[in-house]
């Protein structure tokens, strides 16, 4: 919670209040359900996933066959004999996130709310987190999951000692004319929940990168091993009229 708190008060301090509150097309964000707000987060203008299937595993009981010995097997296989592979097909789920986009913060705020009922103090920092308009950056975050959690091991690895130099020259927004930015800062998944975060200048020369007439975003990053690439349509990602990302 401490961690949350101390980021929130981060945050708010770097970008610029908005003077009205952010609502979806049917309803405030402040009456959302839970799976409202996880559509929002998950599958939406403003939020899309990407999913890495390993089918190897299919190859594999979970209980190691004590016949075999470490030597009579290739290293990949002594790692999965270790631990019990699973017999079923290993998904990996990348969240891609426009984080400075209200409508995802406004979700990541209402779960806090329906799950933790915070205080006044906490409450209030959480409506200015949601409702606060970003006018310098635009912030992507990753978050990852699987139906096998024990095999994210070298994806947390790979998210957490990443720097900014390594991955900037392979992480970029692309817009539909070709036109692209490059990484700025990269901060690895810290103890707030929200990912790892690729943070762009939002102004390019001048003008905001991004119009209600630029086609399609593309996000592209490269980690060893691993490639996340995933496409929004601009036009789509209005909320009230403005663009919001």
């Amino acid at each position: 919670m401490k961690a949350v708190v101390t980021f929130l008060a981060a945050l708010t301090i770097s970008i610029a209040l908005s003077s009205s509150a952010a609502q979806t097309k049917d309803k405030p964000w402040t009456e959302w359900s839970r799976e409202d707000a996880e559509k929002i987060l998950n599958d939406s203008p403003w939020a899309k996933t990407q999913t890495d299937t390993e089918t190897t595993q299919k190859l594999y009981s979970r209980n190691p066959d004590s016949t075999l010995s470490t030597d009579s097997v290739s290293a990949g296989t002594s790692a999965r004999l270790s631990r019990g592979a699973v017999n079923q097909n290993i998904d990996i789920r990348f969240r891609v996130r426009f984080f400075s986009a209200r409508p995802v913060r406004q979700a990541l705020a209402r779960i806090i709310e329906l799950q933790q009922k915070p205080k006044a103090e906490l409450l209030t920092r959480l409506h200015t987190f949601a409702e606060t308009k970003s006018i310098s950056s635009i912030v992507i975050t990753i978050t990852f999951e699987s139906n096998e959690p024990a095999y994210l091991g070298s994806t947390m690895r790979a998210f957490n000692g990443a720097t900014t130099a390594v991955l900037s020259s392979k992480t970029y927004l692309e817009r539909s004319d070709g036109k692209r930015i490059f990484l700025e800062q990269y901060v690895p998944p810290g103890k707030d929940g929200f990912g790892a975060r690729f943070i762009f200048p939002r102004l390019v020369d001048g003008p905001p990168f991004l119009t209600p007439n630029s086609g399609e975003i593309r996000f592209h990053t490269e980690y060893p091993g691993l490639e996340i690439d995933r496409r929004f349509k601009v036009a789509d990602m209005l909320l009230k009229g403005e663009l919001e990302y």
